[in-house]
């Protein structure tokens, strides 16, 4: 099920399959494939896609946090990207790690993306081609980004801790059991496990799987808003953080909030349970 695109509050934020397609010799365009499966992309992709690995070339292989200006630049000009280049993502797992790049590149301040709505396995199903072909676009000069834009929707530990004694909307995208304490992780993550299980005292509990349709799909606007503005009562001048585990599926939720929904002010604490079930007298809920 596809929504009529001007129903969304960013419609040009979402792409089709079937505009994908119709776009693959596009030279304006690059599309960026970004699994939690990093082999995934080596059986076979997209063409035309590059591939984008969530944890060598985003993250920092240092410390917890992420890639700086300068190394955000060289990965764009090793793709052939340019500041004017339209970036679309997309990946496996309902677009988790495709939406969690899409954040990371605008805390860079690169506009001009957009999502594959369905992802990966929405092109496979709609019987789209892949191939095992790697491309090889010819290098660009990106300029380095002044800085990384991290007030603007990230939220670190300190700032979620600020906002829950502030009383302000805290959204929980894991799942229930999760979220209630029973467990700690999800079943097949154990390494992800924490100390500690609950959630942030005051956050409210959406599992991010209730703004995907069975095939990956985000759902029409009219069912998204009855599950965040009618039954979890956002309003539109609220100031929201996301969070999960690590901050893939918080990421899912945040582009749903933002640029489905149109909440203009919506950071995602990739810190999340994480950071959180590990600090020293973090405040804890069980439910």
């Amino acid at each position: 099920m596809e929504d009529t695109p001007a129903a969304y509050a960013h419609p040009e934020a979402l792409v089709s399959t079937s505009w994908l397609a119709q776009h693959l010799n596009d030279p304006t365009l690059r599309i960026i494939e970004s699994n939690e499966d990093i082999l995934l992309y080596d059986t076979g992709h997209i063409p035309g896609a590059v591939h984008i690995d969530w944890r060598a070339d985003l993250n920092d292989q240092l410390i917890r946090d992420y890639i700086d200006p300068e190394h955000f630049a060289a990965l764009c000009a090793k793709h052939g990207i340019t500041p004017e280049t339209t970036v679309v993502f997309y990946g496996d797992k309902s677009n988790w790690w495709a939406c969690y790049a899409f954040w990371v590149f605008q805390l860079f301040g690169h506009k001009n993306a957009k999502m594959l709505n369905g992802g990966r396995a929405k092109w496979i199903a709609d019987g789209h081609p892949l191939t095992r072909d790697v491309p090889h676009p010819a290098p660009t000069t990106y300029p380095v980004p002044p800085e990384r834009q991290d007030a603007k929707i990230r939220a670190f530990y300190a700032d979620t801790l600020a906002h829950m004694h502030a009383g302000l909307p805290l959204v929980d995208v894991r799942s229930p059991k999760e979220f209630s304490g029973e467990t700690t992780h999800m079943p097949e993550y154990p390494q992800e496990g924490v100390l500690r299980g609950g959630h942030i005292p005051g956050a409210k509990s959406v599992p991010w799987a209730t703004a995907a349709n069975p095939d990956g799909t985000f759902k029409d606007a009219a069912s998204l808003r009855h599950i965040y503005t009618e039954n979890l009562g956002l309003k539109p001048d609220d100031t929201i953080v996301a969070y999960c585990r690590i901050g893939e599926r918080s990421s899912h939720t945040w582009f749903v909030l933002k640029y489905l929904l149109g909440y203009e002010n919506v950071r995602n604490y990739d810190g999340s349970w994480t950071e959180w079930g590990n600090m020293v007298r973090s405040p804890v809920e069980k439910s």
